[in-house]
């Protein structure tokens, strides 16, 4: 039912505060209707959910960016929910709504290009959800068919749950390279680092999942329970559901890592190390490339700083001859009973690589230290002041068969040629079969087993970096190179057509199963009016 003004006398004034701030929110939002004689049409939310939206300048400002630095698209408001019922309310209402807002969920906000906001709408803080639950949203469990497991929320951080697993002994199997994300965001991609060649994407290592549908219904989902939502949820930028919790596999944790890095100067011998490495049935843990190029001045970058001065000297002097050297880091995994056997066993995994002469470097960390290393140098940069500027990053899946084209009109012309202080740039392979065809994260189409992921990962001010990833992604179309964008981020109904490929008709299936009126993720430019320009 609504509330008539006539009935306003009968509430306490922080009541009537919050109604006005619903009904300011629909008003702002031009969508829901209210009668003549009500000030906001109450039978779809409670006054609970009520004093949980906020639309003051701080929160408004908060959630109308994101890590890219690029893009400011404010909402109408802000939910901060305590509990799941919350934002099964706020989606419930706006569903229900006769033209009904749209609604993002922000996990940390880790996009690039406004993908978590929702301009007009409403942002749903999904960190709220740890204000009153004294940290049971990561719970270690054990059965017989499947071994240990972690339920675990989907506003939580990832290196959360490596701290709470690692207390009983066990953790993921599958990892980011920056662990400060959220479960439901990297799930919501694919989830990959230098590991997924051998343990698959994030979203591979998923047993079930709470989803929160466009229409407000909660489902539980996994591979034989709506299986549908469950495929699509994963991998399907948020279009179909917004997770709550998901059901991680876990395995025995390592305690010890040996890290490695080698240096190469020709990309042919560098590629084909890499492609023999992910092929050993039992040999690395991580394997993961990435470019040195002479203008950045340190072999040592953000992300991690390997090389002691005296390293960095002798890879400058190399660099200065060729313009651009290639790093290969590699990990494996191991525990104290293999102390004595581990080095003996990489050098047999080593054999016969090509890298430059002495130039093999070895650290020694433990697993916890490898896995957050990224976290010192983010934290450094932020002492600095350098961390708040545009990230226009740009990350690819080429083909095996056109890697070689990649490097030379992409890293040896475009970025060489240009010669612009960026950021890191990766360039490891992975595996088709860690991918499963059923989910919505997309790999280049064809039968090519082996696609390397590029990550172009530009920490700066320059403007001119936008125009560089376009110049690339107009090399990759005009030679062919059949690239796929991860992290994708288009403004138009038709390049987003072209990236789904063949698995565009079911994209859209589910979005009418489960989102039938466009109301999630509308920063993805998928199905909002805009973005068919």
């Amino acid at each position: 039912m609504d509330i008539p003004i006539s009935h306003l006398h009968h509430l306490p004034m922080y009541k009537i505060f919050l109604l006005a701030l619903i009904s300011r929110l629909m008003s702002i939002l031009g969508k829901c209707k209210a009668s003549n004689n009500s000030i906001v049409p109450y039978e779809f939310m409670s006054l609970d959910i009520v004093s949980k939206l906020r639309a003051d300048h701080d929160a408004l400002k908060e959630a109308s960016s994101d890590f890219g630095n690029l893009i400011q698209n404010p909402p109408a408001a802000v939910l901060y929910p305590s509990s799941i019922n919350d934002i099964i309310e706020l989606v419930k209402f706006s569903h229900n709504c006769s033209t009904p807002f749209t609604i993002a969920a922000k996990g940390r906000g880790h996009s690039a290009r406004g993908q978590a906001m929702a301009q007009n709408g409403v942002v749903i803080e999904m960190s709220s959800l740890n204000n009153n639950n004294d940290n049971n949203r990561i719970k270690v469990s054990w059965d017989p068919s499947i071994g240990f497991y972690a339920d675990v929320g989907g506003e939580q951080l990832w290196i959360d749950v490596l701290k709470k697993t690692v207390e009983q002994g066990v953790a993921p199997v599958s990892w980011t390279d920056y662990l400060y994300l959220t479960v439901g965001g990297t799930l919501s991609n694919a989830g990959i680092s230098g590991q997924t060649f051998r343990y698959g994407p994030q979203i591979f290592n998923v047993y079930e999942m709470d989803v929160i549908t466009g229409k407000g219904e909660l489902m539980t989902c996994s591979h034989h329970v709506n299986s549908e939502l469950f495929f699509g949820v994963l991998g399907g930028l948020g279009q179909f559901g917004i997770i709550t919790r998901a059901r991680i596999a876990l395995r025995e944790a390592p305690t010890r890592v040996k890290w490695m890095r080698m240096i190469y100067d020709d990309f042919s011998a560098f590629t084909k190390d890499q492609e023999h490495l992910i092929s050993m049935e039992n040999g690395m843990d991580y394997v993961e490339g990435s470019l040195i190029l002479h203008q950045q001045g340190s072999a040592n970058n953000w992300r991690s700083s390997f090389f002691t001065p005296l390293d960095q000297s002798r890879i400058a002097s190399l660099s200065s001859k060729f313009g651009i050297l290639y790093s290969l880091e590699v990990v494996k995994y191991y525990d104290d009973a293999k102390v004595h056997t581990i080095d003996m066993e990489i050098e047999v995994l080593l054999e016969g690589m090509k890298f430059v002469a002495g130039l093999k470097f070895k650290r020694e960390v433990s697993y916890i230290d490898f896995l957050n290393r990224v976290r010192s140098g983010e934290l450094e940069l932020q002492s600095k002041g350098e961390w708040e500027v545009p990230h226009p990053w740009l990350n690819l899946f080429v083909p095996k068969s056109s890697i070689m084209d990649f490097n030379a009109g992409v890293f040896l012309d475009i970025i060489h040629r240009q010669n612009k202080p960026s950021g890191p740039i990766l360039v490891y392979p992975t595996s088709r079969k860690m991918f499963d065809e059923r989910m919505s994260a997309v790999i280049p189409e064809g039968e090519e087993e082996i696609f390397y992921c590029v990550g172009l990962l530009h920490s700066s001010s320059d403007e001119d970096l936008d125009s560089q990833n376009n110049e690339i992604l107009e090399y990759c179309n005009k030679f062919g190179l059949k690239i796929k964008q991860y992290l994708p981020h288009y403004k138009t109904k038709q390049e987003w057509k072209d990236h789904f490929g063949p698995n565009w008709k079911t994209f859209q299936e589910r979005k009418a199963l489960f989102d039938p009126k466009m109301i999630l993720s509308p920063g993805q430019m998928i199905f909002t009016p805009n973005s068919y320009s």
